[in-house]
């Protein structure tokens, strides 16, 4: 096992922690190696308690109260309350609400939004009361997943966009190009392609988000085998990263 590698988000106001997980630190093995974050993704429930339970060691969030989604891709957005996940998320891994974003004003509750390939979205509220945690892959993007989550932060303070899989990579047919770029703009399509990361910031920047306000840390999570986790490049045999945020309690 390796020393855990992630992103920390700049910019976070005090007391606002937010986080992009890679694959590198944990103790699966295979095509899970190594900080497999996923329990839907038949790696071996101890070892993504045991991942879990290394990234809030290492980030500092509570894991019993942190929460995650059974994600859809739909463009459903729950509150989460103090209780957060209630120990799902190192317990039984399972019973987590369907939906594919989070907000919460509750400090000390972690928002966990997984995924590996779709894009990773974590942001705050002008006052920095509100958190957010959005999973938008191309059918939650179409659905309004993003502003959606935006809406429910009230007035938006900053967004972070974490790595997902690239337009270099992510060739689609032509019905989806055509609706994607009548949903998003012809920028969000090269080639054959579609590029779902510019597609979340036309969303952003649409839900009222000035884009000098939208944190980007790039990274295509196909091109990267070392450092990610993807779906498209691994044929679905694969782990999970995450996004994560929280407002720290005040001590």
């Amino acid at each position: 096992m390796s020393r855990i590698v992630f992103d920390e988000v700049p910019g976070c106001p005090p007391r606002v922690r937010a986080v992009f997980t890679t694959r590198t630190g944990g103790e699966s093995t295979g095509p899970h190696a190594s900080l497999n974050l996923g329990s839907a993704c038949g790696d071996d429930p101890g070892h993504v308690r045991a991942n879990r339970n290394l990234l809030a060691g290492s980030t500092g969030f509570d894991p019993d109260r942190a929460a995650t989604l059974t994600q859809v891709h739909e463009a459903t957005v729950v509150a989460v309350g103090p209780l957060g996940g209630c120990g799902t998320f190192i317990g039984s891994l399972d019973g987590h609400a369907a939906a594919d974003g989070m907000v919460t004003s509750e400090p000390g509750v972690a928002l966990v939004v997984q995924g590996a390939d779709c894009v990773p979205i974590v942001g705050w509220s002008a006052d920095a009361l509100t958190v957010m945690g959005v999973h938008a892959g191309w059918r939650g993007l179409m659905a309004g997943v993003v502003e959606a989550g935006a809406a429910m932060l009230g007035t938006p303070g900053s967004v972070a966009i974490g790595a997902c899989i690239g337009p270099c990579c992510y060739p689609v047919d032509v019905d989806l190009r055509e609706a994607i770029a009548i949903r998003f703009g012809d920028g969000a399509v090269c080639g054959e392609s579609v590029d779902l990361r510019w597609a979340a910031r036309a969303a952003l920047v649409a839900a009222g988000i000035p884009s000098p306000q939208i944190v980007d840390v790039g990274g295509c999570t196909s091109c990267d085998a070392n450092r990610y986790f993807s779906h498209r490049r691994d044929a679905g045999h694969t782990g999970r990263q995450a996004g994560l945020i929280w407002i720290e309690e005040e001590r």
